[in-house]
């Protein structure tokens, strides 16, 4: 609209305080600070042409259709995909495939939701702006009528009830992207079963010293010393060392047989040779320091203290129970060897303890 003379001449002026209706001018000679209004609204193609809007609903339908095939290749790259494949990806270099592949199937996912969801807002949803009044905070009845009528007026503009082909693809594309996040609960490892409740030592393994690798006999073990050993068939360059020698990591004492107070441990043992677990049963340190006269072992983490002379129960510090026994003897080769497995499982109690 152009003016001619002064600049009063407009189509329309609203009164000060009332809000000016859409695309209206006001007059702002006296009031310089008075509502200039609403620009005109300009229509989009999508507003005046059904084929245009089709063919909106179409990329969006598309972009929610990429999301969940994006969703399915997550899933199928993390069964399919082993951990440490790598392959060459520029500009990065060498890179983790399953770590590639991963990253790649859920930013797609998660992007193509973000985009249908945008494009639907900017091209099939109502987009008309409103002019309203500040109210006060408190909500009156008839606000509370109008922010409801508002919204069912606002889902019906949205076309979320009559394009159904957006609504039932984006309820798939939402539905489904949640399983990359199930998926990853795999990655808190397998259910540990009884793993806790055994170790390598079963029957016929030999004791191995773990300082010399060689196997042990009862001549090699004297009245008063201490003596650590490991299965038979561990190695110290085994990928699972570390896992399994936490468990099967085993203390062998040799005492008077007479000096032995309890009756199984008496029994599992071989001419006073006793092997115990060396995994403290407080919170898994390894216990190292044996005193010879009292036939005391003591943990020095925090001073769990076990006599090793009477089935090794607790006589001082945090520790819950006594350290488990491996029962023991000898072979045809005169070799010691276990007899089973530890009496229960070793280390910290756990919540599925016997």
């Amino acid at each position: 609209m152009s003016q001619t003379g002064s600049n009063k001449d407009v189509s329309h002026a609203s009164l000060p305080g009332e809000p000016a209706a859409h695309g209206s001018a006001v007059d702002t000679t006296d009031n310089p600070f008075a509502d200039p209004g609403l620009p005109p609204h300009q229509h989009r193609i999508q507003d005046i042409d059904e084929r245009a809007a089709k063919r909106s609903e179409r990329t969006i339908a598309l972009l929610f259709v990429v999301s969940m095939l994006a969703t399915v290749g997550f899933i199928a790259s993390y069964v399919v995909l082993p951990i440490d494949k790598l392959v060459y990806i520029w500009p990065f270099g060498h890179v983790s495939a399953l770590n590639f592949a991963l990253g790649l199937t859920l930013g797609v996912a998660l992007f193509c939701i973000g985009a249908g969801a945008v494009h639907w807002a900017r091209t099939l949803m109502s987009d008309v702006e409103v002019a309203d009044e500040r109210h006060p905070i408190e909500a009156t009845p008839e606000v509370r009528s109008k922010v409801m009528e508002d919204f069912r007026q606002g889902a019906a503009e949205s076309g979320f009830g009559r394009r159904k082909l957006i609504r039932n693809t984006m309820f798939g594309a939402m539905a489904m992207v949640p399983l990359s996040g199930v998926v990853l609960l795999r990655d808190l490892g397998p259910l540990p079963g009884d793993k806790l409740r055994h170790t390598l030592w079963g029957k016929g393994k030999l004791l191995v010293n773990q300082n010399t690798n060689q196997p042990l006999r009862p001549e090699d073990i004297p009245v008063g010393s201490l003596t650590f050993a490991k299965p038979e068939g561990l190695e110290d360059d085994a990928h699972d060392f570390q896992t399994e020698i936490a468990k099967a990591a085993l203390m062998i004492v040799r005492l008077q047989p007479e000096d032995i107070k309890d009756k199984q441990e008496l029994e599992w043992s071989h001419d006073g040779i006793v092997a115990y677990s060396r995994i403290c049963t407080h919170v898994g340190c390894p216990v190292t320091l044996y005193e010879q006269n009292t036939h005391h072992v003591l943990c020095p983490c925090h001073q769990s203290t076990f006599d090793l002379s009477d089935g090794a129960r607790v006589i001082f510090g945090p520790a819950g129970h006594a350290l488990p026994q491996l029962r023991i003897g000898v072979n045809q080769d005169g070799y010691l060897e276990a007899l089973g497995d530890f009496s229960e499982p070793v280390g910290p109690s756990f919540w599925e303890r016997g």
